[in-house]
């Protein structure tokens, strides 16, 4: 906490829609921002995405326009990134990536800060094992758009220290968010169940039984599924659900998880959904 003025600063690493999403959500609820990206055109181009998800986030009421707003600012490095709060990591589902990244933000905050993995399907204690500091390593897995959806999955890992959950489940406090605490494991619970649903609708419509608008359709008015599961998966980032489902397959061995060819062959041709501008829907 800066101790000149009692506000919270919140360092969340990686400035894709995620990371934009939950910077968001913390400017919005008047915590100061540090994005960090390697990417140079993704730090400078930040500020002015975040600054258009508040103005989306008070059109939708998900933002009071008299709110008192935190300060955004981005860098390539963590030289400005520290002292911190608190560190989200929300690169890409990646392994390695996760764990390289995750290394350098223990190495640069120490024993003391937590240091959230948003993941949605590695298991919390595999990362953990590869940082200086396993004690600090928390999984919160918020929802996109992060500023919308008030739930978010907990996931302490087995070495997560009763401090850190602690800070943790301020930070949720602070930032209006509800956790709900889930064992570790591939998935945890939303991605577990929802990704195998989504993989069986794409395969679906791989094999012409039906459009991706009529399974969407069905699911909504039969199932009462919000969105249905193709503008879903197109709201996941189609890239960000195949690295998912990998995962899946990979750590449970469970063939339904093997993501499917159609979203494999959208991927490859750079249709990854909304921020792409092309997934099962045109955008």
């Amino acid at each position: 906490m800066n101790e000149a003025d009692g506000r919270i600063r919140l360092t969340v690493v990686g400035a894709g829609v995620m990371g934009i999403g939950i910077a968001t959500l913390g400017v919005s609820r008047g915590l100061d921002v540090v994005l960090v990206d390697v990417d140079p055109a993704k730090a400078e181009s930040a500020p002015g995405k975040v600054a258009r998800e508040l103005r989306l986030a008070t059109l939708t009421g998900a933002l009071d326009r008299d709110a008192p707003l935190g300060a955004v600012h981005a860098t390539t490095s963590f030289d400005g990134a520290v002292p911190a709060d608190a560190v989200i990591e929300a690169v890409v589902e990646n392994a390695a990536v996760k764990l390289r990244v995750l290394g350098a933000v223990s190495r640069a905050v120490g024993p003391h800060v937590p240091v959230v993995t948003n993941t949605s399907s590695i298991p919390v204690d595999e990362l953990a094992a590869g940082v200086p500091h396993p004690e600090t390593v928390l999984g919160i897995h918020f929802m996109n758009p992060a500023y919308l959806v008030p739930t978010v999955e907990v996931v302490p890992g087995s070495r997560t220290s009763d401090a850190i959950e602690a800070s943790a489940s301020a930070l949720l406090a602070r930032l209006g968010r509800t956790g709900v605490v889930v064992g570790d494991g591939p998935g945890f619970v939303t991605s577990r169940v929802s990704h195998r649903m989504i993989n069986d609708a794409i395969k679906i419509v791989e094999e012409g039984r039906a459009s991706a608008a009529d399974v969407d359709l069905l699911m909504q008015n039969c199932l009462g599924h919000p969105l249905g599961p193709l503008r879903t998966a197109d709201l996941i980032g189609l890239d960000n659900l195949a690295d998912s489902l990998a995962v899946l397959f990979d750590r449970t061995g469970d063939d339904s998880f093997r993501p499917a060819g159609l979203l494999l062959a959208k991927v490859a041709a750079g249709d990854h959904g909304r921020k792409s501008g092309r997934g099962f829907y045109p955008y």
